[in-house]
């Protein structure tokens, strides 16, 4: 495979039950959200076996294909 290919090569991920095609590869959380248009100010979740994991928006993923991801508004913080 040359490196175009590489480049151009996309899998699927599943964020709030929307689909999306992205690159493979490591990520900084608050451009994976920008790629998936997820608004800047939400919390982003990956769910793995079941369970909610959040994602700093400073923190590096991996995506290899299949993840699933949910999006919400922030929680916690004072009234």
């Amino acid at each position: 495979m040359t490196n175009d290919e590489k480049k151009d090569k996309k899998v699927e991920v599943t964020v709030d039950r929307k689909k999306h095609h992205v690159r493979p590869g490591d990520w900084r959380v608050s451009d994976f959200k920008a790629e998936v248009k997820v608004e800047p100010g939400y919390d982003l979740d990956q769910v793995i076996n079941g369970q909610f994991m959040p994602l700093d928006n400073g923190a590096t993923i991996t995506i290899h294909g299949g993840e699933v991801f949910v999006s919400h508004v922030p929680q916690g913080g004072s009234a």
